[in-house]
């Protein structure tokens, strides 16, 4: 008899998926350098790890505008083409724009593989992640927004089968009932949104009077694994892309103090527009909290266009003004990406002061460094927090004495 006891473990019940093996490709437009190109290649084959996909090589090919028919130039068609007859596991090819249907219907009949654009590996991510109603509705009506403009890519079959006569009609028949079936299926997805939505807003009303802050920033920065180090909760913290969709909130308290500290969905650089539009309720969130701690990864080597990227998405929201504080996570890989094993502690806390007042000026904010996974400076950050949200009680009953 076993002594191992499951008792509480989900057991994993459906079939086990094979990795899949995949090329990635990517154009290097005009303005754009080859380092900058390589790191959004590099945020791709992490989102083609995420899903379950191992990369085998990249693509790349100077552009002022991806190719009408095959994205890439003709010759560099050839050459992919060439690589996958070369390597048969190759079963994946990704691309890091948005394909359209007659574009993939071009490239799988030229490379007789499946053909995956950034908004398809991305969608397919939030799929597998999405937790609640909510999260799995928007998902599912993002996926309606992608799949309704490409539908006649869908039925090119029809146009390859010989004897054409006769069967233009039923085809076309076909992909207009096709579309009819989706722009229905849309406006009921949006109504049941609107309805979650609706609950989602009654719950956050019936929060009550307690202040509420809100993680954001880029994905995998390790929002979770803050909310978890100053919640002391279990949410789910994963070195992968999209490790949490659904919004989770939690109350804590500092000393005697309450609040509300919720996580919310990592942004990411060129999100598809109908996942931004699907995805707007779960970062009301944000738009609602009373103090916002902007979470940055500092050991990546594109921090500062994270940062960019979500300063960007918040000031789109019109939450940019609320009282932020700029924690920058990840201190102990940074150090250990950075600096040499050899210089002396006095010299990195200069260095590290040097670029924490160059960070300061740059954002306007209060700024902080810590590692969520160490926990060093965590005093310090629950202190600056601390005020912060005493500040907060302090406008919100400026004739009552709070005592906690």
């Amino acid at each position: 008899m076993s002594d191992n006891w499951d008792i509480g473990k989900k057991k994993n019940t459906g079939l086990k998926k094979e990795a899949e093996y995949c090329i990635i490709i990517g154009i290097i437009r005009k303005g754009q350098s080859e380092e900058q190109a390589k790191e959004y290649l590099d945020e791709l084959e992490f989102l083609a790890t995420t899903a379950g996909a191992i990369t085998k090589k990249r693509f790349t090919q100077k552009l002022e505008h991806p190719h009408l028919k095959y994205f890439v130039g003709s010759g560099k068609l050839d050459e992919i083409i060439e690589y996958i007859e070369a390597n048969e596991e190759v079963s994946l090819i990704i691309f890091d724009d948005d394909l359209s249907g007659k574009q993939t219907s071009i490239l799988e009949e030229k490379t007789r593989i499946k053909i995956v654009d950034r908004s398809q590996l991305i969608l397919d991510i939030f799929a597998n992640r999405a937790q609640t109603a909510q999260a799995r509705t928007q998902v599912e009506l993002a996926q309606m927004k992608y799949l309704l403009p490409r539908l006649r890519g869908l039925w090119t079959h029809l146009e390859r089968q010989r004897g054409g006569i006769g069967m233009r009609g039923p085809g076309e028949q076909e992909i207009e009932t096709d579309r009819r079936i989706v722009r229905d299926k849309i406006s009921i997805l949006k109504k049941k949104l609107e309805k979650i939505d609706q609950q989602a807003k009654t719950q956050r009303k019936n929060r009550g009077d307690l202040v509420r802050v809100a993680l954001v920033g880029y994905t995998n920065v390790g929002k979770s694994t803050l909310l978890n180090s100053l919640a002391k909760a279990e949410v789910f913290a994963e070195d992968k892309l999209f490790a949490t969709l659904d919004t989770t909130v939690r109350k804590v308290v500092f000393g005697q103090m309450p609040f509300l500290l919720s996580d919310t969905v990592g942004f990411i650089r060129k999100l598809p527009h109908h996942l931004i539009e699907s995805f707007k309720s779960t970062l009301d969130e944000a738009k609602e909290s009373d103090i916002i701690v902007h979470v940055v990864d500092l050991a990546h080597p594109q921090f500062e266009d994270h940062a960019k990227t979500v300063i960007s998405t918040l000031t789109d929201l019109g939450a940019i003004e609320k009282p932020t504080l700029m924690v920058f996570n990840k201190i102990d890989l940074y150090r250990e990406k950075y600096f040499d094993k050899y210089l002396a502690k006095e010299e990195a806390d200069t260095i590290l002061d040097e670029l924490k007042d160059k960070l300061s000026n740059t954002y306007n904010v209060e700024t902080l460094f810590i590692s969520a996974k160490t926990k060093e400076n965590f005093d310090l950050l629950r202190e600056k927090l601390s005020t912060m949200i005493q500040s907060q009680y302090n406008l919100r009953y400026p004739y009552q004495t709070k005592h906690w």
